[in-house]
């Protein structure tokens, strides 16, 4: 099976996912990248996606500065004129002209990636002295506890399509584990002045964190009925995302930044 990032941004539920993604992430990743930004500063965002971020970099180092906002696809992302996009893959490209970079920003990415830790490698050969490498990703090693369900059958449901939704992402070469290892592998990358930060809330039916688990048993369906999942359980988990007597808690969320010494 092709290996590689699991979810087409051509999809029908693309824009969705992407904007479910930003409401519950930015700020997390505004508040760790903040910090880090300066006038004039030179940025890249890695895998940019919808490119909330990306713009949040652009209006930060204002008009002496300058953004590359890279993806395998652009298709959502617009140039202006302090932010280019680019058509980019980290697995088999070098960085995108314009570096060394003062600050690169990965989310939900390198844990897609077999190659994540080579392409880990080259993101902090990228770096300017000084320069900050931000990588934040989803930890998937442990089951979504359910927090309240209208019945125990609707729990085990959820736990059943999860478990079948995860099980798709490692045999197209996800690392559940990876973002445990993302402190560690920039330490031994040389970065300093690492930390980790790590982000979970609960998700109650019909809200936008819930719609995520909607929008991916949709944009996973076909590996989903060939793992074994049926129609009938994903229109039953689909139903549960927005009945309001569920709840879970939603990924951990794991952002990990560090520096290049100068």
């Amino acid at each position: 099976m092709p290996t590689g990032y699991s979810f087409d941004n051509h999809a029908p539920e693309a824009d969705a996912q992407l904007a479910t993604l930003e409401a519950f992430l930015d700020p997390i990743t505004n508040a760790r990248l903040r910090p880090l930004m300066r006038a004039g500063a030179t940025c890249w965002e890695v895998g940019a996606g919808g490119g909330s971020v990306a713009r949040l970099m652009a209006t930060a180092v204002g008009s002496e500065g300058r953004v590359v906002a890279s993806d395998i696809d652009p298709s959502h992302l617009v140039s202006t004129d302090n932010l280019t996009v680019v058509r980019h893959d980290a697995r088999t490209e070098p960085a995108p002209a314009g570096g060394p970079y003062d600050l690169i920003h990965a989310r939900l990415l390198l844990l897609h990636l077999p190659e994540r830790r080579r392409v880990l490698a080259e993101l902090v050969a990228a770096l300017a002295p000084g320069g900050w490498l931000v990588v934040e990703e989803f930890d998937c090693t442990a089951p979504l506890r359910v927090l309240t369900a209208p019945t125990d059958d609707a729990a085990k449901l959820f736990q059943q399509v999860m478990e079948a939704i995860l099980g798709v992402l490692h045999d197209r070469g996800a690392d559940l584990a990876w973002a445990q290892n993302v402190h560690t592998e920039m330490a031994q990358a040389g970065l300093a002045d690492i930390d980790t930060i790590t982000h979970s809330q609960s998700w109650t039916g019909g809200s936008s964190g819930a719609a995520l688990h909607d929008i991916n048993s949709r944009t996973l369906e076909p590996r989903l009925l060939a793992a074994g999942i049926s129609l009938d359980q994903l229109r039953a988990f689909r139903q549960l995302s927005r009945d309001p007597s569920f709840s879970s808690l939603s990924y951990q969320f794991v952002s990990t930044r560090g520096r290049k010494p100068r």
